[in-house]
């Protein structure tokens, strides 16, 4: 903070990832207060306001590099509280609409664990920063200010109703319930424009007891999309392991073929969905949870950025826009965007004209892109309801749909994949002449027939052996093991190594 200028502050609504690390963005300039309707906890446990916390979460490798930047070492106090980091697609055993992945060397990766322990790693950083307070159990009731400029905001709190909270900047991360666009035209503001694509997606999650000796071995990820391409619900099953050696275990299922909170039907549906590997992981293993259900996952997005908003004002996070949670975006998206918030306000500072209105306009492209790669797989379910795709869309379809065929067998392709999909590169990357070089001669001759697990991993398991399968360590008779790529594959460069993309 330059210490020649007043003392500001700043207030940001919503304790969640998205507004702890605006918190931590902000501190660098100013005093910063964050208001929560529930109390924090100081260590891994729910939050009343985060129900969605139930579900596995994936912290994709774009977001992990972008929150690693905002707090320096996050992914080693990650680790040693428990979080696993993974290796994709090394660590992963996953059968997307195209078909099996083979488990070829790290292209990126993600870490693994409850969005509780990974919310309270960030959580104890945050608030432990100088000049960074809480005030909990405290509801907003509106902005104070004009349709010019917001200058504040008024907070019921525990011992006063009522209370005006001062700021020069508010920040509203209070996430898919905000009522940021009530409280702006109470300003006099208008023409905030929404657009939505509802799948009529449930999730269904249980925990479940790991099988002994699976968490000291690295137990892979494994996962079972659907194919948009098939006239029919999509469903999901996936198994992610996390700390303290449990299984986390969730289902999905757009419009007509949703999972149900039935305990007795959660390992059928596992089974009934395009390849039954995550039921009969599942079966017999011992249940730590009851299953947990959610509904209301459509995606979501508000234009603030289209808006003629007032100056000291900006929303992140799933205040902006919400994304079907199948793709994992959220919280990489809030922290991609935090990031160049940085960078803005170390460029120009929290006291330039219109900082906020900016601030909002360097969020969007990282909200712009999350969007488009949801919603357009998103509307070809059936029932799906919302805005159709733009014109053009079909044809880009193919050729991304071709893209993933080849990453099934070509290891360039692969890489290609997991840059994009892990948020890491723009997907305008899948254009480059490399790349469209390699998917022109996409197949998939030779593609894996079986989930790539290997011997290893099937006998901690319980699973019997899959047919022809060798006794030696590692082999798996289906063409995959833990670090070869296919023959003759080319590798594709990832880029720079970075502290981050080595730490383990």
């Amino acid at each position: 903070m330059n210490q020649s200028s007043p003392p500001r502050h700043a207030v940001v609504i919503g304790g969640s990832l998205a507004g702890l690390l605006a918190a931590a963005v902000l501190a660098e300039h100013a005093t910063v207060t964050v208001i929560d309707a529930d109390p924090l906890p100081e260590g891994p446990a729910p939050r009343r306001g985060l129900p969605q916390a139930r579900h596995t979460h994936l912290l994709w490798s774009g977001g992990a590099r972008a929150i690693e930047r905002i707090l320096p070492g996050i992914t080693d106090d990650w680790t040693k509280a428990g979080a696993i980091r993974r290796s994709l697609p090394t660590d992963l055993v996953t059968k997307t609409a195209q078909g099996w992945i083979p488990r070829c060397g790290e292209k990126q990766f993600n870490i693994s664990c409850s969005r509780d322990l990974l919310d309270s790693v960030v959580r104890a950083r945050v608030t432990g920063l100088a000049g960074v307070t809480t005030l909990q159990q405290s509801r907003v009731r509106g902005l104070e200010g004009t349709a010019a400029r917001v200058t504040g905001v008024r907070v019921d709190t525990p011992e006063e109703q009522d209370r005006l909270v001062t700021a020069d900047l508010v920040v509203d991360a209070s996430g898919r319930g905000s009522r940021a666009r009530t409280w702006l035209q109470a300003l006099g503001v208008s023409g905030i424009r929404q657009a939505e694509v509802d799948s009529g997606l449930v999730y269904a999650t249980r925990i479940f007891e790991a099988p002994a000796g699976a968490h000291e071995m690295g137990f892979p990820i494994v996962n079972v999309q659907s194919d948009p391409r098939v006239p029919v619900p999509g469903q999901t099953a996936t198994i992610v392991p996390i700390e303290n050696g449990q299984w986390q275990a969730t289902l999905s299922g757009t419009r007509g073929g949703q999972p149900a909170g039935d305990p007795d039907a959660f390992i059928p549906f596992a089974k009934s969905v395009r390849d039954p590997i995550v039921g009969e992981l599942l079966e017999g293993r011992k249940p730590l949870t009851d299953v947990a259900v959610t509904q209301g996952t459509a995606n979501r997005r508000i234009y603030f950025e289209k808006a003629e908003l007032p100056d000291g004002f900006f929303a992140v996070g799933d205040s902006v826009a919400t994304f079907n949670p199948l793709y994992g975006q959220g919280m990489t998206v809030a922290a991609q965007g935090l990031l160049a918030v940085r960078t803005l306000l170390r460029a120009k500072g929290l006291a330039h004209p219109g900082i906020g209105r900016e601030a909002q306009r360097v969020i969007a492209p990282q909200v712009a892109t999350a969007w488009e790669l949801a919603t357009s797989q998103d509307i070809l379910y059936p029932g799906a309801t919302g805005m159709k795709p733009r014109a053009g869309t079909g044809l880009l379809n193919g050729y991304v749909n071709r893209l993933m065929t080849g990453a099934t067998t070509d290891e360039a392709l692969t890489a290609a994949l997991f840059n994009v999909l892990t948020m890491s590169i723009e997907p305008t990357h899948w254009l480059r002449p490399s790349v469209v070089w390699h998917v022109a001669r996409a197949s998939d001759r030779g593609a894996l027939k079986a989930p790539p697990l290997t011997a290893a991993e099937r006998a901690v398991a319980g699973l019997d052996p899959a047919p022809g399968t060798r006794t030696g360590a590692g082999s798996t008779g289906t063409g995959a093991g833990t670090g070869a790529a296919p023959t003759g594959a080319a590798s594709d460069p990832v880029g720079p190594a970075d502290p981050v993309g080595q730490a383990r």
